[in-house]
């Protein structure tokens, strides 16, 4: 069996639900052992994350994933047990097929072929874990980066494995990401009789207005780098579930995907001076999600694109659309992160698959990388 199937099929029947690792993070360190990575564990909170690092030199490569994945769901909705890998029709089948165990699989066996080939390879290797990724992520990678960062470690290029090719392996990169800010705002009205609304302030009617303006606005103009800021009402709430009483509070989330070319406190400015424009009693609840970020095209950047395109023949669009990622706490230690990995299409969906093709070119664009960063680098 392939190698990378094999190991992408072992990490699947680890029911890693977020944020239980489940033993991937030892069976991927004990497979590392035997290349000479030394491991640094680190738990915080109920959080298991891990370290793994082969060679003390510059350049320092990481390669960056989770091994967590999302509930199941109910299992008799699968077509078969999320937990139980399965091969159908030419698709591995199982929760994380996607998102992202086969990516830390094809990261091992990439590393595996690198070392074994290169023995005496210029540089270091490394490979961070988390289980706290699809949760909260407050125990995860943001708190490993504060850790490399006491131990004085700056990686010089860092590869988080997600699932950013769309409609075949290698057609898309990410090499940023949009920002994203919520807000939960709330509106108070006075609760009275409808057939008396002289007597009561109706907040459906009072906030309407300028939600749809929210609703309306534009934002900032995309870039060469990031489509233009959006904002979308996710949910509104109002109301006593009787027909004939207006209510006296609404409440409406919201969240804006936002590029550089905006800020946190702009967006802020701007949504609470229409709030208070339309004459409302209101207050706004803040959340930043994440900033946005972006590594400039350049070494790291050139080497993936060129490293897909010898593989698979495709040229990748780098793109920064889509979520956020656990890029936007390693771009604060390392100035050079990418994203890449398998298709994205069934990822979260229950029956989550990727193409069994797909596994061994994955992992041979990876060692690709290494290849281009590490040895061309020391022979130029």
């Amino acid at each position: 069996m392939d190698p990378t199937l094999e190991l992408a099929q072992q990490l699947i029947r680890l029911p890693s639900v977020t944020p239980e690792d489940a033993g991937c993070q030892t069976l991927l360190a004990e497979r590392l052992a035997r290349f000479g990575f030394s491991a640094e564990w680190l738990a915080f909170g109920n959080v298991r994350n891990l370290w793994l690092r082969r060679g003390t030199q510059a350049p320092l490569l990481v390669f960056a994933g989770h091994t967590d994945v999302v509930p199941p769901g109910p299992e008799g909705s699968w077509q078969s047990p999320p937990f139980s890998p399965e091969i159908r029709d030419g698709l591995l089948y199982g929760r994380g097929a996607a998102d992202m165990k086969s990516s830390l699989a094809a990261f091992v066996t990439a590393i595996e072929a690198f070392c074994t080939d290169h023995p005496a390879a210029p540089g270091s290797i490394a490979l961070l874990l988390t289980s706290d990724e699809e949760g909260p992520a407050v125990d995860g990678t943001v708190r490993v980066v504060e850790w490399l960062r006491d131990q004085g470690i700056s990686p010089d290029y860092c590869i988080v494995g997600e699932p950013t090719s769309v409609e075949r392996l290698g057609d898309t990169l990410k090499n940023g990401r949009r920002g994203s800010l919520s807000g939960v705002l709330t509106v108070r009205g006075r609760q009275g009789h409808v057939a008396y609304p002289h007597l009561a302030r109706n907040p459906i009617h009072l906030a309407a207005p300028a939600l749809a303006e929210l609703a309306a606005m534009t934002w900032d103009e995309p870039n060469g780098d990031f489509p233009a800021t959006t904002f979308q009402i996710s949910n509104v709430q109002s109301g006593t579930g009787a027909t004939n009483v207006i209510p006296g509070e609404l409440t409406a989330w919201f969240n804006f995907r936002f590029s550089t070319a905006s800020t946190e406190s702009s967006l802020r400015e701007r949504t609470e001076a229409v709030l208070a424009r339309h004459d409302l009693d209101y207050e706004v609840r803040w959340e930043l999600g994440a900033r946005p970020f972006l590594t400039p095209r350049g070494p790291l950047v050139s080497a993936l694109s060129s490293a897909i395109a010898q593989v698979t023949g495709n040229t990748p669009e780098v793109s920064t659309t889509g979520g956020t990622s656990d890029g936007r706490f390693l771009i604060a230690l390392c100035s050079q992160v990418v994203e890449f990995g398998p298709c994205n299409a069934t990822i979260h969906q229950r029956n989550e698959s990727i193409p069994v093709n797909d596994l061994t070119p994955l992992s041979a664009i990876y060692r690709n990388v290494m290849e281009r960063l590490l040895l061309a680098g020391a022979s130029a």
